[in-house]
């Protein structure tokens, strides 16, 4: 039997964390079986622990490069500035708690789809997901302090926040972002306007 070669067995690899990414976050990483995640990923249920010694260890796997994904998405809107569309952090919390988020579990950001099962499983996993908290609260913290010297939300509060407000303030807004979503996606069918009001309110006052 021909043995492949290093950079397809990478993209494997790759294609095999795409797979779970996309399942883990729609599903939940206990309901996702090997055998049909390898088949998502278009490989031979075999050939797994080829890469992973665990659905454990490609779960950890998954945690952190998804929390990559979505932080480059926060950078990306730091970097671009302000718009029309407001603020970083103001086209941040619209897009999060936005029906199209709501509705595509499978590609959305993990502090939502996989806060559950980050609770459930061990300390590999939950460290991986608390990784990618802290990159939130490190990246909201600087925006928001950022955000409060130029634009003050109330002016006669103007001046710098201090390291210790900012990142009260961040907890308190990726709080809010994973809380709302959460009750937004778990209601979605039954009382589909419930969850619209619940993503509308928090869009409104996620950051007042």
């Amino acid at each position: 039997m021909p043995r492949i070669s290093r950079e397809e067995k990478a993209r494997n690899r790759q294609n095999i964390v795409d797979a779970a990414g996309r399942l883990f976050r729609a599903k939940g990483i206990d309901a996702v079986g090997i055998a049909d995640l390898m088949k998502e990923a278009g490989l031979t249920h075999g050939g797994f622990y080829n890469h992973f010694a665990s659905k454990e260890e490609l779960a950890v796997e998954v945690c952190g490069a998804s929390f990559e994904r979505s932080l480059g998405v926060l950078d990306a809107a730091v970097e671009r500035g302000e718009d029309s569309a407001g603020t970083p952090l103001r086209r941040v919390v619209d897009d999060y708690l936005s029906t199209a988020h709501r509705d595509a579990p499978d590609g959305g950001c993990p502090s939502a789809s996989l806060v559950i099962d980050a609770g459930r499983h061990g300390d590999t996993v939950q460290g991986a997901y608390a990784l990618g908290v802290e990159g939130y609260l490190t990246g909201f913290a600087a925006e928001l302090a950022r955000e409060h010297g130029e634009h003050p939300a109330h002016p006669e509060q103007d001046g710098e926040l201090t390291p210790q407000e900012a990142r009260e303030r961040a907890v308190l807004l990726l709080s809010q972002l994973v809380g709302a979503m959460t009750l937004a996606r778990a209601v979605r069918h039954t009382r589909p306007g419930l969850s619209d009001e619940i993503l509308r309110t928090c869009r409104a006052h996620a950051l007042d």
